[in-house]
């Protein structure tokens, strides 16, 4: 989708947009151009019974002059808040992403007071966001289901738009590759191949990529991660991306995520309905590819790295049994109850290898990482976990401002013996009760003291059955927005 600021309206839009303020249609400057448009609009509104709400729209034909006929649309506002917007853009390209339209026009100098250049960046953005689509494998796609706008131009921003634009644009790029890499089918996406496409997608960018194979893990003594892969015929990488917007030193921040690229459950072994979405598992390692492409696009002034543990779960002959005993890279020792409690073992090896080898004073984990957070959560917010108050804080209020909604849980000794194990330091899972927070438990034993931790369990949140805002149903790239925001907040100068 091609965004762009203009001066003013043509005198002949293929598709004029004015955007309208609850309760605000009276207050609408119309076009002198369309002199009969009014009365016409105020008619379709009323027997729709649109009324400015946010996202609303009325689609019309009206009395361009001379025989001819004009597409107007009315886009409600709502009560203008920035929210508000994103879910007027979004709503915008909703309607006329396949109608048949190439072009459309959006007239913001119709409404009486003009946007914030914030909100203006953030309206563009759920534009170009909406239009995201997977339609990679659909070769009998109907005419009329395919996509036909190509390009929005906005009218009537303020000044400094395009700074604004700029930061929400990167934001954009980067939920494009997360969405591909969640939305892409297992045989296509596995370690291997996560890391050959998100190098590519990086390429030029100036950040630093190292990567991990499976010779080098076991000279790390990562056992806990090898334990996960031994299942597969996939070998397990780590994929590490480095941005030096401050200068040189250490990151200041580390990011990481789970990428499981498909999850059976190993030998416990999932069951069969609903098992084909365990694509998306690696939906946290996504999360931060996206966030680094972003970070390095608007050229962000922090230390930060993006660590991606990467790893297929399996269950052939060589896999993992219930019982068995790993070692992790911290050298602790964890007793495997239960193989599907698999993507705390890829983040515990991954997060001892960056305090080790980076030293981050402060780290977030994301992974879809239990079914018990969208049971008590659904897909409205993810789960947030801290050992500090302050980020925990900075997290919520980042969610917040974006919209990567978070809910904050609790951690305690009392969940913490939990874990503990009759043969091992700890075992992967406790009792039924309290699984994700037991799940954040065993995480933050590998915490290195000093070290300001949050743990994100995103389950519910990287792959939606309806459509948002910002994305049809699929992949949603929930995460990018959160983590950029929180980086820019609490990070850069």
């Amino acid at each position: 989708m091609k965004i762009e600021f203009v001066s003013g309206v043509a005198a002949d839009p293929a598709i004029l947009v004015l955007p309208v303020a609850k309760d605000g249609l009276t207050h609408v400057r119309w076009p002198e151009t369309l002199p009969a448009a009014q009365s016409i609009a105020r008619s379709a509104a009323a027997a729709t019974r649109f009324a400015g709400e946010a996202g609303a729209v009325v689609d019309l034909f009206v009395d361009a002059g001379g025989g001819g006929v004009r597409h107007l649309v009315l886009l409600g506002l709502g009560a203008g808040a920035e929210t508000d917007w994103e879910k007027a853009g979004g709503a915008l390209t909703a309607k006329l992403l396949t109608s048949g339209a190439t072009t459309a026009t959006v007239d913001l100098a119709a409404i009486p007071d003009a946007p914030s250049a914030k909100a203006a960046a953030r309206f563009a953005g759920a534009v170009a966001q909406r239009a995201w689509r997977y339609d990679i494998y659909r070769t009998k796609l109907p005419e009329k289901a395919k996509p036909t706008l190509a390009e929005v131009l906005i009218a009537g921003t303020p000044a400094d738009t395009d700074a604004a634009w700029g930061r929400t644009d990167a934001v954009t790029k980067g939920m494009d590759l997360t969405r591909w890499l969640v939305a892409t089918p297992a045989n296509i996406l596995y370690p291997e191949s996560f890391v050959e496409k998100v190098t590519k997608d990086i390429e030029g960018l100036g950040l630093e990529i190292i990567v991990i194979d499976e010779p080098q893990m076991v000279e790390f003594g990562m056992g806990a991660m090898l334990g996960v892969s031994q299942g597969s015929r996939r070998e397990a990488r780590i994929l590490a991306l480095k941005w030096n917007g401050a200068g040189e030193g250490d990151p200041a921040v580390a990011l990481v995520g789970k990428g499981v690229t498909f999850d059976t459950g190993g030998i416990s072994i999932k069951p069969a309905a609903g098992m084909e979405d365990m694509k998306w598992d690696m939906g946290g390692a996504g999360a931060v590819a996206g966030a680094m492409k972003a970070i390095a696009l608007r050229q962000a002034k922090a230390n930060v790295i993006g660590v991606m543990g990467l790893v297929e779960n399996m269950p052939d002959g060589n896999a993992q049994r219930p019982g068995d005993v790993v070692t992790s890279m911290s050298g602790q020792t964890i007793e495997v109850i239960n193989t599907d409690a698999e993507g705390r073992l890829v983040l515990c090896d991954c997060i001892t290898w960056v305090q080790r080898t980076y030293r981050p004073g402060t780290i977030v984990d994301l992974a879809t990482l239990t079914g018990a957070m969208i049971v008590a959560l659904g897909s409205e917010h993810g789960g947030v976990f801290a050992n500090d108050d302050t980020l925990a804080d900075q997290l919520l209020a980042a969610g917040r401002a974006t919209g990567d909604l978070l809910w904050r849980f609790p951690l305690a000794d009392a969940y913490n013996k939990l874990i503990d194990s009759p043969i091992a330091d700890m075992k992967n899972v406790g009792p039924r009760g309290a699984g994700s927070i037991t799940a954040a438990q065993f995480i933050q034993r590998f915490v290195d003291d000093g070290v300001k931790w949050a743990h994100l369990d995103i389950a519910g949140m990287v792959w939606s059955d309806k459509a948002g805002a910002t994305y049809d149903k699929g992949a949603t790239g929930y995460g990018v927005r959160l983590l950029d925001r929180f980086v820019a907040d609490n990070f850069e100068g």
